[in-house]
């Protein structure tokens, strides 16, 4: 597909065990260094919702609206308590239902004898749902609309990412370079805001403080599409670091 300078997402976290603490979510940074890295895709919102059909509809319809893609993870299971798909459905008044692609590849997974129930609800999803295959357990994702809809299991998610590429029109990469500083960011904090207002139509800039071999230290991330300002920001990072003698850390 052609790309567009600017490409972003959201993300949408599905699921009770999230928000108690009992699952330690993963899917976060794997989704967002993937879309960046392979697709030029910048996550620019992420949300932790629990499975309640009311807050996913109204969080499905905000967000498809404000961003290009919605990543969603978890709530497309086999149990009572996976609610996603339907929830999507509603949220785009669309037909739910077996997809048939999807009812016949879970059907030659499981075999007609252990293609239970629950093993069927897996089929289920808006009717003008395009799949996303899954070499791992068969039960595939879906794309509705702008809507990519995963599993939550992280081994599962990794494996299925690929198969998304098809779906994506893609960006420009987001190319970021880090400079790490013995020094406190009050202490650059000025100069800082002023290189920022020089390129802030071109580059991102972040400072983040750390504490490293004992001392206090900040890196600074300046993000851009262009390799040519994130140089120009550097020599400027540069010479106000020379200027002020802050010393370098090099990891």
């Amino acid at each position: 597909m052609k790309k567009k300078k600017k490409v972003n997402a959201a993300i949408l976290i599905i699921g009770n065990e999230i928000l108690s603490g009992r699952t330690q979510d993963k899917n976060i940074a794997f989704i967002c260094n993937w879309l960046n890295l392979n697709c030029g895709i910048t996550v620019a919102e992420v949300r932790i919702i629990p499975d309640v059909e009311k807050k996913i509809i109204s969080s499905i319809r905000l967000l498809s609206t404000k961003f290009n893609y919605v990543f969603t993870t978890g709530g497309i299971g086999p149990t009572h308590d996976d609610i996603t798909a339907q929830s999507i459905a509603k949220a785009f008044k669309v037909k739910y239902g077996y997809h048939k692609e999807a009812f016949k590849i879970l059907e030659n997974y499981y075999g007609k004898k252990k293609f239970n129930d629950g093993r069927k609800k897996m089929a289920k999803m808006p009717k003008i749902s395009k799949l996303i295959l899954n070499p791992s357990s068969a039960a595939p994702g879906f794309i509705t609309k702008n809507v990519i809809s995963l599993p939550g299991v992280p081994s599962i998610l990794n494996s299925m990412i690929e198969n998304c590429k098809k779906y994506l029109v893609k960006g420009l990469k987001v190319h970021s370079k880090t400079i790490n500083l013995f020094t406190v960011e009050s202490n650059i904090s000025k100069q800082l805001e002023n290189i920022q207002k020089k390129y802030k139509k071109f580059v991102d800039i972040g400072s983040y403080p750390f504490f490293r071999l004992g001392k206090i230290g900040v890196s600074i991330v300046s993000r851009s599409t262009s390799k040519k300002k994130l140089a120009l920001v550097s020599k400027d990072l540069i010479k106000v670091i020379k200027l002020k003698k802050i010393k370098i850390l090099k990891i």
